[in-house]
């Protein structure tokens, strides 16, 4: 008997972790560029999985607002036993004098079915007219999100492998210094030069170690922020891969063209807003317009002094009717209510007046920055170039005799500084290459 239990507990308990266990989240098996997050991040980020859903919900409300123009079909019952029935005044017919004569039996029950059908109602006119553009808003406010979530996946992207390209210089950088190390080791016990001259190797080695162990950690945080913003698993391996000509050319932007602010999805919501509110406005002015029913009922009556027999006989009834229901006088609330609406439909041209300032503001600012961040890269360019050229010349002439140690380890922090500086600014240009497509409208789903 004791087994038994045993099998029901466990049988038991794995019904009940198969009904709570939740599907695995999906993860990228494959290198990952930059489409593969994107694409990852609009199927999975949360922001974006509660957009689609709003639009359920928003379409759902629809159906519900509109439901109205159909039949609305009912039934209804009940039973009443009165403790003591109920009297009126019926007059004598020989006196004339009025008594009191009990009304009705004991016991009643009635079961009933009632219809009832819409002919003309102003919310069912304005839940007809707004069903649209309420899925329109919700549409949009769902591609707005999608716009956010790919601008700022993008931007964590780069961040991520230029910042690991970054790693990767240090980790060339130690290579090159720890063969320096070891050469001036060598020199120095062969006695060609001091001790100093290893000394400073080991501590360029040193500090160049520790700078990159500093960023290694940077990656990591950089990973989980962009895993993050991709609704992507944190404990989940992800692995990037880019290439790097092809994020310079991505970096390459038309400066010439011109900002349209009705491009942008701000607008596009804006306008579908001023939509609800001219309906809503419409809707307050119809507040006059009379609200038509047509409606039927069906009753089946039971009446009995003696509760066994009460439904032993029935008396049914039926009815159709027409319901006008016509408002005269509200105390004022329709012209207050027009009022309000009017001056809501005025407050948002204003806010498509700012917008439109805003828009410009945005433009100008990000295409400055562009343009900054482009002259600023191809300087660089140039920088790394000379300082590659430097380190070269600098290390044969330390190696000939020519130039000290120092003049070597001046030449490579020059030439480590202008690859990080490089890397840093082609970041920077790619985030503002985002910034100028955002404000100018060309990200759009």
């Amino acid at each position: 008997m004791k087994n038994v239990w045993l099998l029901i507990c466990w049988l038991l308990c794995g019904l009940v972790g198969r009904s709570f266990a939740q599907k695995a989240p999906e993860v990228i098996t494959k290198q990952a560029y930059l489409a593969d997050c994107i694409q990852y991040a609009l199927g999975n980020q949360p922001v974006v999985r509660q957009s689609a859903i709003d639009q359920e919900i928003a379409d759902r409300n629809i159906r519900a607002a509109l439901a109205g123009w159909l039949p609305q079909l009912n039934a209804g019952y009940n039973l009443i036993h009165f403790l003591k029935l109920p009297v009126t005044l019926i007059p004598d017919a020989t006196t004339g004098e009025r008594r009191a004569v009990p009304l009705g039996a004991s016991n009643t029950s009635t079961a009933s079915l009632s219809v009832t059908q819409s002919i003309f109602s102003r919310d069912l006119l304005l839940a007809n007219r707004t069903a649209d553009a309420y899925r329109t808003q919700a549409s949009q406010v769902t591609s707005s999100n999608k716009i956010e979530v790919v601008v700022n996946v993008s931007k964590a992207f780069y961040d991520v492998i230029l910042t690991q390209r970054q790693v990767d210089v240090l980790a060339e950088d130690i290579v090159r210094q720890e063969r320096s190390f070891q050469d001036a080791t060598n020199q120095y016990q062969s006695g060609i030069v001091d001790r100093t001259d290893p000394q400073r190797a080991k501590i360029a080695l040193n500090n160049t170690r520790a700078q990159r162990k500093q960023y290694q950690d940077l990656v990591g945080a950089k990973y989980q922020t962009l895993k993050q913003l991709m609704g992507y698993p944190p404990n989940a391996s992800l692995n990037l891969t880019y290439d790097t000509l092809q994020l310079t050319n991505e970096a390459r932007l038309d400066t010439t063209l011109l900002v349209d602010p009705r491009n942008r999805i701000e607008y596009q919501l804006l306008q579908t807003q001023g939509r609800l509110l001219d309906a809503n406005l419409r809707y307050a002015r119809w507040a006059y317009l009379p609200t038509v029913n047509a409606y039927g009922n069906y009753n089946i009556l039971y009446q009995n002094n003696i509760f066994p027999q009460l439904y032993g006989q029935s008396y049914p009834n039926s009815l159709v009717g027409l319901a006008v229901a016509l408002p005269i006088f509200q105390g004022g609330r329709r012209i207050q209510q027009t009022r309000i609406a009017e001056l809501q439909v005025k407050r948002l041209q204003w806010d498509i007046s700012a917008l439109n300032s805003a828009v410009d503001a945005e433009y100008a600012q990000a295409l400055a920055a562009y343009k900054g961040n482009l002259a600023n890269y191809q300087a660089l360019q140039e920088n790394l170039t000379l300082a590659q050229d430097v380190y070269r010349i600098i290390n044969l002439q330390y190696r000939s005799g020519i130039k000290t140690y120092l003049d070597v380890t001046i030449a490579e922090s020059d030439l480590r500084t202008a690859r990080f500086n490089l890397f840093a600014s082609l970041n920077q240009l790619l985030v503002s290459k985002l910034d100028v497509e955002r404000a100018l409208g060309v990200i759009r789903f």
